[in-house]
């Protein structure tokens, strides 16, 4: 341990970075370059809403500029003040010294296009889910999509369990406009950034928040749905986690030696908590062929995303037994 911080003392004494004139950078296309170049000099590692560091860049210079993501091309060749322009270089330096996670900075990050509040109290959320309810739960037209749910208006009760920053409640909240939603987690100072967030998006009345292990706040009751990205990296993948991962809690990423700790407690007793119509949607990482062999009698159905494969598996109530 003493050696691995002794190293990350020297990298982050050596991530200097250069001195810009004023002038030298004018527009927006402009300090996303330097940004990039600094980036990828830095060697820093993207896993947390961006997957490259143009993608990252972007981000922060919008951010800065208060500007939603997707209106970057539209100013792409505007120029920025001098004010402005020191915000995004600070944003830059901090990104490249501290090794944060980009959203810790600005404390926000977009899913699905919507923005949320972040800080250090919580993982940053980059859950396939969203995307998956978009895809399998009557949402976006996708003849290729399995339709998991036909109506999303049929859907009366929802539980996200490891709800974290409470993102995936709040997407499900827009997704099923009939449900009310429980949200789980166990850390307080998690809960603390959901209520934010839940309060944000004008859904107090809809989404209750819960503290506690799992099922255990909520007594027998049972749900339409059941959505969770517990923690489920493996021992390996602790040990080997970059700076910017380390930097989030780290309860919202250990699963145990395997990966597999908490799926298989949500596994082993969901049953006694869904409708008989209902079923749970878990993310496990690239836990697939762990779980399988742990559960061989379990016909999961493995949903892909856009960025992933076989990293989020369904099942219906009735196949759980």
């Amino acid at each position: 341990m003493a050696k691995g911080v002794k190293a990350l003392s020297k990298k982050k004494a050596a991530a200097k970075l250069p001195k810009v004139a004023s002038g030298e950078l004018v527009t927006l296309l402009d300090f996303v370059r330097y940004a990039v170049s600094r980036f990828v000099e830095a060697e820093l590692t993207f896993a947390h809403g961006t997957t490259d560091p143009v993608a990252e860049a972007a981000f922060l210079v919008c951010e800065a500029l208060h500007l939603h993501p997707d209106q970057f091309e539209a100013f792409a060749s505007a120029r920025v003040t001098t004010a402005e322009a020191k915000k995004i270089l600070d944003l830059t330096t901090g990104r490249v010294t501290t090794r944060k996670p980009a959203a810790y900075l600005v404390n926000k990050i977009y899913m699905r296009g919507l923005p949320f509040y972040v800080d250090e109290r919580v993982i940053v959320p980059r859950s396939f889910i969203g995307e998956l309810l978009d895809q399998h739960f009557g949402g976006e037209d996708d003849e290729a999509a399995t339709p998991l749910i036909g109506d999303p208006a049929s859907i009366e009760s929802v539980l996200d369990l490891c709800t974290g920053s409470g993102c995936l409640a709040i997407l499900a909240a827009r997704h099923f406009p009939n449900a009310q939603l429980d949200a789980v987690d166990i850390s307080k100072d998690a809960l603390e950034v959901a209520a934010r967030n839940v309060a944000d998006h004008g859904l107090e009345d809809r989404i209750t928040l819960h503290r506690g292990d799992l099922f255990r706040p909520l007594g027998e009751k049972r749900y339409d749905l059941v959505i969770s990205n517990p923690p489920y990296v493996d021992a390996e993948g602790m040990a080997a986690l970059p700076p910017e991962c380390r930097a989030e809690p780290k309860l919202a990423f250990d699963g145990g030696d395997d990966g597999l700790d908490i799926v298989r407690r949500i596994l082993n007793v969901a049953s006694w908590h869904l409708t008989a119509q209902g079923g749970l949607l878990c993310e496990i990482g690239r836990g697939r062929e762990r779980l399988e062999a742990a559960y061989p009698q379990l016909p999961l159905l493995w949903l892909d995303s856009e960025d992933s494969q076989g990293e989020v598996f369904w099942i219906a109530a009735a196949d759980l037994g």
